[in-house]
């Protein structure tokens, strides 16, 4: 008797469980879906803080940490980026450099690639149509200057030596 009892109530719960899930998934999917198409490109909170200036001055340390994460140049013109490791460790324990990513580089596909790279100071050939511009590898005390030019965008700059893109990175806007 409990089983003829037991059988539809199993059946009922599952109809009603199939029904409600299917419901909330179209209404979420059809919610969700046009915000995601008309989100605008990028917005970088902070930017309208930033004075715009074409000569970037910036630093790594043994924290693995850039001295700034936010960048503001004039879009066209060319942009000089003046890098220094102020660190102390080893450029074989604690080397740095400066990437310049393409807007949408996966970062963390980028970084992977990168680790990978050892021969090439950490700037992976797989890679290159995502980088626009990059720095030597530095050791403590080094410093490398490069010159390059932005179009219009955001663009995300890291430190591609392993393990270090996840916490050294930050943006420039090209304006």
């Amino acid at each position: 008797m409990k089983k003829l009892f037991i059988i539809p109530a199993l059946a009922l719960a599952v109809a009603f469980a199939s029904c409600g899930g299917e419901s909330k998934k179209a209404t979420t999917s059809e919610n969700t879906a046009p915000t995601e198409e008309t989100a605008p490109v990028e917005t970088v909170p902070g930017i309208e803080n930033e004075a715009i200036s074409n000569t970037i001055s910036l630093e790594g340390n043994d924290q693995m940490k850039f001295s700034k994460d936010l960048f503001r140049v004039k879009a066209g013109e060319p942009v000089e980026l003046n890098f220094k490791n102020a660190g102390e460790m080893p450029k074989e324990a604690m080397g740095h450099n400066v990437v310049i990513l393409t807007p949408g580089t996966d970062l963390a596909t980028f970084g992977g690639e990168a680790a990978g790279a050892a021969a090439d100071e950490y700037i992976p050939k797989s890679s290159a149509s995502s980088i626009i511009a990059h720095t030597k590898l530095l050791g403590p005390g080094e410093t490398d200057k490069i010159s390059f030019t932005l179009e219009k965008g955001v663009y995300s700059f890291i430190c591609s030596f392993p393990g270090h893109f996840g916490i050294m990175q930050g943006k420039i806007v090209a304006e």
